[in-house]
């Protein structure tokens, strides 16, 4: 009876709002579309998604790497995530944007200890971390034969990434031409109620409304906070690493995202208590490129193309939240696992509303 329900609510076509269309707006465009449903879609900023966290962000897919500091529910969404990023991806057209080639774990010999100490916290949270394997110089050489001065690392299988800045621009491609979509850019929303929206002091009526504003919803979510993160976009013809590596350092760590079809990498990421979205820090700039440098000495002659700033959305236990009320649900708060966690949280978040 309760699936009949279900099907009943999807069978009906409603008339919805999508306040803020960073990357959690446009995931529930995506599913709503899918059902039927009519669309408005409003945003402080422009359609292309520039300026959003979903578009500075390398993209990875990570479930297992994200446990160091992180509690079990985000791997258990992240795998759900996983596996499904390929049809959201094939919907706007992208269909080369999703790679599953795992993920390099490594560090110097000096910091070892540091190595160590990640993967036993990994395989101290889920069981499926006790799998994790440990790979030595020559097993590396095979995954990655530019990367052979590591004498260990550990590879983790069914990690990858998604093509954060293909998608977000897809997104806006596809949901721009849709028949059943009205898009309001440049427009803020002053207040969110219970299948209304008021602009300007002016109600607008809606079937159900969706919150995904992130920090702009901070008048609801007195505890929410932005986390700031940079990435630096570096191009190379002289190097071939073809899957997301880590690699860890006792004061930072940090990420090298290749994409595919490219000689491009994105280099990340700091993590800075502050709202602050100017430009990246002199500071930031130098360990970041020093700390690369070490991994491969062509980045020496790599060229710095882009440098993004942004500021993630998070709560104090950085998990992510739902609420749902009639006619209305936010989320927000998916800090630092955007594209980890999107797909699940919004279908978590749809099967526990407006699909109730």
């Amino acid at each position: 009876m309760l699936k009949q329900k279900n099907n009943q609510v999807k069978n009906k076509k409603m008339n919805i709002a999508i306040v803020g269309t960073g990357l959690v707006g446009r995931v529930l465009a995506l599913n709503l579309l899918k059902d039927g449903h009519t669309l408005t879609l409003f945003d402080k900023d422009s359609k292309d998604g520039l300026t959003s966290a979903g578009y500075t962000a390398a993209g990875m897919l990570a479930p297992f790497a994200e446990l160091e500091t992180a509690e079990s529910i985000i791997f258990d969404l992240g795998v759900r995530s996983v596996s499904l990023w390929p049809d959201l991806l094939k919907e706007v057209g992208v269909y080369d944007g999703f790679q599953l080639a795992g993920t390099i774990i490594t560090a110097h010999p000096q910091d070892s200890k540091e190595l160590e100490h990640f993967i036993t916290t990994l395989k101290n949270k889920v069981k499926e971390a006790k799998e994790i394997e440990s790979i030595n110089k020559e097993q590396l050489e095979e995954l990655e034969p530019e990367l052979t001065q590591y004498n260990k690392s550990f590879y983790i299988k069914n990690e990858g990434q998604v093509d954060s800045q293909r998608f977000i621009t897809a997104c806006s491609d596809y949901l721009q031409n849709h028949p059943n979509v009205t898009w309001k850019d440049f427009t803020k929303v002053d207040k969110i109620e219970e299948g209304n929206i008021y602009i300007n002091k002016e109600i607008q009526e809606f079937d159900w409304v969706f919150d995904s504003r992130g920090l702009g919803a901070k008048e609801h979510f007195s505890d929410l906070r932005g986390v700031r993160g940079e990435v630096l976009w570096l191009e190379s013809d002289e190097i071939n690493i073809t899957r997301p590596t880590r690699l860890l350092h006792p004061r930072y760590k940090i990420y090298i995202v290749p994409r595919q079809n490219s000689k491009r990498y994105i280099l990340g990421a700091t993590e800075i208590e502050s709202e602050d979205t100017s430009d990246i820090s002199v500071r930031s700039s130098m360990e970041l490129l020093s700390a690369v440098f070490t991994v491969h000495p062509s980045f020496g002659e790599a060229r710095v193309v882009n440098s993004k700033t942004n500021c993630r959305p998070a709560f104090k236990d950085n998990l992510p939240r739902i609420e749902n009320t009639n006619k209305l649900t936010r989320i927000n708060g998916l800090y630092r696992h955007g594209y980890l966690l999107a797909p699940a949280i919004v279908e978590k978040a749809l099967k526990e509303g407006i699909y109730k």
